[in-house]
């Protein structure tokens, strides 16, 4: 058994404390995955996985690991967070190593640390796998650089759909000009973004993407301005999992795309 597979014996108790690993799916792609992440796959005992983690990666586990889907779409929750935190803490200490395989990054709008926090109360051990962000990897598959000196200078991941159901952002930081604004499920919201950055003082031909099913060989990339974006993702009809991409560096799409173009 490798070194993160052992369990930790409470003397007060004959049963054995397993181990959860908050592993990072990275954005789809597969071969995104860590060496690590890749080696936790062989090695679980129980896989609580998402619905941003791709059926590619979920092939790679261990056939000898039971499977636990505990998928999140928008207001559609296979199970609501707290049982999902009660889950890890129950199986952990049945003596089991698990897996909560999560989409993109833990840390990056993946709830890591809600989860950890659970953990931590109730004395788990974890260990914590960073993954490819969505934002990074998502960035890199279209050719729209995060930074860039001539047009961005800076680089902002928020979410599209906060706790409270709300999108009520900091929209006046949002809409400054010279960064990069990575917008986290935004796709439902799109309209109402692309509304409240045109009345915070970016110009309604300002460029935008969003990228549906990044990385994969699902990707699809539309790409315009704040005033065209929402009548061009409604007639590709566009679905999440999508990734909105605002600022001057996505005009380098065209010239910097390589992923599923004839040229590569």
């Amino acid at each position: 058994m490798t070194k993160e597979a052992t369990s930790n014996q409470d003397p007060t108790n004959a049963v054995p404390t397993g181990k959860v690993f908050l592993v990072g799916a990275g954005p789809g792609d597969p071969e995104l995955l860590t060496v690590k992440a890749r080696r936790l796959l062989d090695i679980a005992d129980v896989v609580l996985y998402d619905n941003l983690v791709s059926q590619d990666i979920v092939d790679l586990v261990t056939p000898n690991a039971e499977r636990v889907y505990v998928g999140k779409k928008r207001n559609l929750h296979t199970l609501a967070q707290e049982e999902i935190n009660a889950t890890l803490v129950r199986l952990a200490l049945q003596g089991k190593n698990v897996l909560r395989l999560k989409g993109g990054d833990p840390f990056i709008f993946g709830r890591g640390g809600e989860e950890v926090e659970t953990l931590k109360a109730h004395q788990v051990p974890f260990e914590i796998v960073p993954g490819i962000s969505a934002a990074n990897g998502v960035s890199c598959y279209t050719g729209i650089p995060l930074t860039h000196r001539d047009y961005a200078q800076a680089v902002t991941f928020v979410t599209g759909h906060l706790k409270d159901g709300s999108n009520d952002l900091d929209w006046t930081a949002l809409a400054r000009p010279s960064q990069t604004v990575v917008i986290y499920m935004g796709l439902v919201a799109l309209p109402s973004i692309c509304q409240q950055l045109i009345a915070h003082g970016l110009p309604e031909s300002h460029p935008i993407a969003v990228v549906e099913k990044g990385t994969t060989v699902k990707q699809r990339t539309c790409i315009g301005t704040l005033g065209t974006i929402t009548g061009l993702v409604e007639a590709a009809g566009l679905k999440p999992p999508s990734l909105v991409i605002v600022g001057d560096v996505v005009s380098l799409h065209e010239k910097l795309a390589w992923f599923g173009t004839t040229d590569n």
